[in-house]
């Protein structure tokens, strides 16, 4: 029997506002006390309603119970809402958990932002199961709403953070390395920013820079010019051989040039075991140490 979501709003009709604040709350309180799957979906489909601002209730959908889920990385939630409901736990959802109607679908920016690494591969995994080319490459490189991210996509969005186990699910599973915002900016112009502005975390930093190096056969970025016009400040900052990698001096060493096939026929379990190894490593108080871009 197909999947019928018009049952998430037609059931909340007699609710007032008052009702929808408090069903809401305690929604959310539930979630985030990571309340058993099973209560929680109870909770959903028979108590929970929020207020839309044109004057209705509405039942939480599958794709902002999923919101829910990845603020409070109730992991075993959001395996089942996308196990249950595949690309519907993915969808728009309503204009009260938006910033505004220009709004895209924003699940994937909102692990990023959080972190939310393990819930992002169930993302990634679904994508591949469930969506066709043409959703995936939407969910993956549109830009969130300006207001709240800067017309920012994920990618951006992990390299501002220096989110490198993010960056490597998306890039591994199709994202755009090449995107830019509503700035002109690529990931990789981002990222050279956040690296310009701060030492903080700087070799999770050049790891991230050493993964955008390996999805970009191209090196197509904005601050080329600017990396020419200051090399010594950018040799310091990323190291001579990376300096001269961007700024156009000299190719990519052939190891790079190598990795860079190799990457294109890594199956996406094999990005997954990558993606643990950092998780591990950081767990033993250690810093990551993928193809990292050296500094001198």
């Amino acid at each position: 029997m197909p999947l019928d979501l018009g049952m998430y709003e037609r059931r909340a009709d007699y609710k007032s506002e008052k009702q929808c604040q408090r069903t809401s709350l305690a929604f959310y309180q539930a979630v985030r006390d990571l309340l058993p799957v099973w209560l929680l979906e109870d909770i959903r489909a028979t108590e929970a309603f929020h207020w839309e601002d044109e004057g209705r209730a509405c039942a939480f959908s599958p794709s902002e119970a999923l919101l829910y889920a990845l603020v409070h990385d109730h992991q075993q939630y959001a395996h089942h809402l996308l196990q249950r409901f595949s690309m519907h736990a993915l969808a728009m959802p309503s204009a009260s958990f938006r910033c505004c109607a220009h709004s895209a679908t924003p699940h994937v920016a909102v692990a990023v932002r959080y972190n939310r690494k393990n819930i992002l591969k169930m993302m990634m995994d679904t994508l591949k199961d469930f969506a066709d080319e043409g959703e995936k490459k939407l969910l993956l490189n549109h830009r969130v709403c300006a207001h709240a991210e800067g017309g920012k996509t994920a990618l951006h969005l992990a390299c501002d953070l220096a989110r490198p186990e993010c960056l490597l699910l998306l890039l591994g599973h199709g994202a755009c390395p090449y995107v830019t915002d509503r700035a002109g900016d690529t990931p990789l112009d981002c990222l050279l920013q956040q690296i310009s502005q701060s030492d903080m975390d700087m070799r999770t930093k050049r790891v991230c820079l050493g993964y955008l190096v390996l999805f970009m056969p191209a090196l197509r970025f904005r601050m080329r010019t600017e990396l020419r016009e200051n090399p010594a400040l950018w040799s310091r900052l990323i190291g001579e051989q990376a300096f001269q990698w961007l700024s156009g001096q000299c190719p990519p060493s052939l190891f790079v040039q190598c990795m860079r096939n190799v990457t294109r026929s890594v199956p996406d379990e094999q990005l997954d075991i990558v993606v643990r190894g950092e998780e591990e490593k950081k767990r033993g108080h250690e810093s990551p140490r993928g193809p990292q871009i050296k500094g001198k």
